[in-house]
C-alpha cells in the first residue's frame, strides 16, 4: 500500500513516470520513521526523496540547506507544483514575507520551509518551529558538518542539537559525495539514530578518467593550455589558488579563448557575472578554485580539468562530477606533478595546537557563551574555532547548543585531562587527513583502473576494466584474481592501527582504511609473510 502511496504522490504531484534507483527506499526509510543519509550523485533526484515524504507525511517539513539561490529554486519547484505551499526564510526575505511563512507554519499550511542554518541560531525561530512540531529535518549538503566534506561549514555543528531541540523530528540528511569517515561523522554529528546509509549511482561511466604526469611546472600548463583550446567547450578548469586562477584565465583568453577567473576574493558582483556568463554559455572556460561548486548545475559542462591535485578524492570526484550531467560523453582529466602533493599537505596541515584547545576551553568558562565571545576572548577564526570547539566535544568537555551557545559539558573530564584528549584526537584526525591525500596521490599515479579506484574509495565494488580511463584504454588493466586473502568490504585488525576495511587491491598492494589510522597501502608480499592482517 505505502508503494502505491509513493507512486501516485510522485506522479501525480511532481510528474514522475517512475523513480530512479535509491529514491524509493529512502522514501520509505522515512516514510517509517527511520533516520536516513543518502548519498547519491547530483542530479540522480535526491530531493525528490524528501519531497514525496514530505507530502505523505503529517506535519511540516524543515529543510535546511546553506544556499539561497537553491532554497529559491526548489521553493519555486514545489510552489509550481503546488505541493503542499513552500516558503523560505533567509537573509534575502523581508520582515513581512518572514512573519507570514511562520503565520501559515503555525496554522499547518505549509507543508515546506527552507533555512540556512544560520537561521537557527535566532532563539525565537528555533522556538516557533518546534511548536509547529514538525515531522521531517532534511539536511541538504550534509557533508558540511563534517570537516573532512569539501564545504565544511561550522554553522552545520549545532544541526544535532536543532533535531532535539525541535522534538526530535525524523532526519533525513542528503549529499552528493562522501567517503565512508564522512559518511560515519555525518551520523555521528546529527546524532541519527539506527541510521539507514543509503549509497547509489557513485559511478559516472560517461565521464573519461585521465591523469597527464608532468616533471616541470612550465610544461605542465602548457599542456594544459593546449588541451583546454582543443577541447570542445564549456569546461572547468580548477586550480588550488586564487592568483593561479586569475593568471591561467588571462592565459586562456591571450590563446583565443573566453575565459574568466572565479574565486572567494573576488567581489560578490564579479564572481555572479563569471557564473552568469559561464551558465549562459558565454564563455569557454572557467577557471575556479573549489568556491566555485556547490549549486553549479550545468547540464552541458563536456570537460573538467585539474591543474592540480584536490585536497581529497571526495572533494575530486565531486568536482569532476559537473561534467557530462546530460548524460553524453565528458572528460576528466589531472594534470599532476608528484611535487603538487606538497602544495596539498601544506595547505591540510592547519591544525588547532595544544594552547589554542586550552585558550577555548578557558574561554568557554562555567557558564553558556556565544561562539563570537569565544572568537573576540581567543582570537580564532571561525572556522579554527569550529575545530577547537569539535575537539573538545569529542572530550566530553562541551557541548554545542542549538541556538548555537557552548556550554560546559555535565560530567566533564578534569581541565587538563580535556585539553590532553582533544590535543590527541586532533593529532589523531591530522594523520587520518594526510591519509586522505595520500589517496589522492595514489589515484594520480595508479596503474590500474581509476575508475575501480575511486569507486572502491566511496565503498561502492568495482570489477575492472571500466574501458573508458586512461590505464584501461592503454591496456594496462587486468581483471582482479580472485584468490585474495580478504574480500574488498572485509574488516580486518591490524596490531598497530586497530580495525578497518580493506578497499582494493592494487597491483602486489592493498589499501586498508583504518577506523583510526586513516588509509594505509600495505604491499601484500609482507601482510602475508607477517600476518600482518587477521579477520576483525
Amino acid at each position: 500500500m505505502a508503494a502505491d502511496r509513493i507512486d501516485r504522490v510522485a506522479r501525480e504531484a511532481f510528474g514522475f513516470d517512475a523513480l530512479r534507483p535509491g529514491q524509493r527506499e529512502g522514501i520509505e526509510a522515512v516514510l517509517e520513521g527511520r533516520d536516513t543519509l543518502v548519498v547519491m550523485s547530483t542530479g540522480s533526484g535526491k530531493s525528490a526523496i524528501y519531497q514525496i515524504a514530505g507530502l505523505l507525511l503529517p506535519g511540516a517539513t524543515v529543510v535546511i540547506s546553506p544556499l539561497l539561490a537553491l532554497q529559491r529554486e526548489q521553493v519555486g519547484e514545489l510552489r509550481a507544483h503546488a505541493a503542499g505551499g513552500a516558503a523560505a526564510i533567509s537573509s534575502d526575505v523581508g520582515r513581512s514575507e518572514r512573519a507570514e511563512a511562520l503565520a501559515e507554519l503555525a496554522e499547518d499550511a505549509l507543508e515546506f520551509i527552507f533555512l540556512a542554518p544560520e537561521q537557527l541560531a535566532k532563539p525565537d525561530l528555533l522556538d516557533e518551529l518546534a511548536i509547529a512540531g514538525p515531522s521531517l529535518m532534511v539536511v541538504d549538503e550534509a557533508h558540511c558538518i563534517s570537516e573532512w566534506g569539501h564545504d565544511f561549514r561550522p554553522d552545520y555543528l549545532r544541526l544535532g542539537a536543532v533535531v532535539e531541540a525541535l522534538g526530535r523530528p525524523t532526519v533525513l540528511a542528503l549529499t552528493a559525495t562522501a567517503a565512508p569517515p564522512v559518511r560515519d561523522e555525518i551520523v555521528a554529528r546529527l546524532g541519527l539514530r539506527d541510521a539507514l546509509v543509503l549509497t547509489r549511482g557513485f559511478d559516472r561511466p560517461e565521464i573519461r578518467l585521465c591523469v597527464e604526469r608532468h616533471q616541470a611546472e612550465d610544461r605542465k600548463l602548457r599542456a594544459l593550455r593546449e588541451h583546454v583550446a582543443a577541447a570542445e567547450p564549456p569546461g572547468i578548469v580548477y586550480v588550488a589558488t586564487r592568483r593561479g586562477a586569475e593568471e591561467l584565465a588571462a592565459a586562456l583568453c591571450d590563446d583565443g579563448l573566453r575565459a574568466a577567473a572565479y574565486h572567494a576574493g573576488m567581489r560578490r558582483h564579479d564572481r555572479e557575472d563569471a557564473q552568469t556568463r559561464f551558465m549562459d554559455d558565454d564563455l569557454d572556460a572557467i577557471v575556479a578554485t573549489t568556491a566555485f561548486g556547490m549549486g553549479v548545475d550545468k547540464p552541458n559542462v563536456r570537460w573538467v580539468v585539474h591543474a592540480e591535485i584536490s585536497e581529497s578524492l571526495d572533494s575530486y570526484y565531486q568536482e569532476i562530477g559537473r561534467a557530462g550531467r546530460d548524460g553524453k560523453p565528458a572528460s576528466a582529466t589531472l594534470f599532476y606533478r608528484a611535487e603538487d602533493v606538497g602544495l596539498r599537505r601544506f595547505f591540510s596541515g592547519g591544525q588547532v595546537d595544544l594552547a589554542e584547545i586550552a585558550a577555548v576551553l578557558d574561554a568557554v568558562g562555567d557558564a553558556p557563551v556565544a561562539t563570537s565571545t569565544l572568537q573576540a576572548a581567543t582570537g580564532l577564526g571561525e572556522t579554527r574555532l569550529a575545530v577547537a570547539l569539535s575537539r573538545l566535544e569529542e572530550a566530553g568537555a562541551i557541548e554545542q547548543r542549538a541556538s548555537g551557545e557552548i556550554a560546559p559539558a555535565d560530567d566533564a573530564p578534569p581541565h587538563k585531562a580535556a585539553i590532553e584528549a582533544a590535543a590527541a584526537a586532533e593529532e589523531r584526525r591530522h594523520e587520518f587527513d594526510r591519509s586522505r591525500v595520500d589517496m589522492v596521490r595514489a589515484y594520480a599515479e595508479t596503474t590500474g583502473c581509476r575508475r575501480a579506484f575511486v569507486l572502491s574509495y566511496f565503498g561502492e565494488p568495482f570489477q575492472p576494466p571500466c574501458g573508458n580511463c586512461d590505464n584501461c584504454l592503454a591496456g594496462r588493466v587486468t581483471a582482479v584474481p580472485a584468490d585474495l586473502p580478504f574480500a574488498v568490504g572485509a574488516r580486518v585488525v591490524h596490531d598497530e592501527w586497530g580495525e578497518g576495511v580493506v578497499q582494493r587491491y592494487e597491483e602486489d598492494a592493498l589499501v586498508v582504511l583504518f577506523d583510526e589510522a586513516g588509509y594505509r597501502t600495505l604491499a601484500l608480499d609482507v601482510v602475508l609473510a607477517r600476518s600482518l592482517l587477521r579477520a576483525a
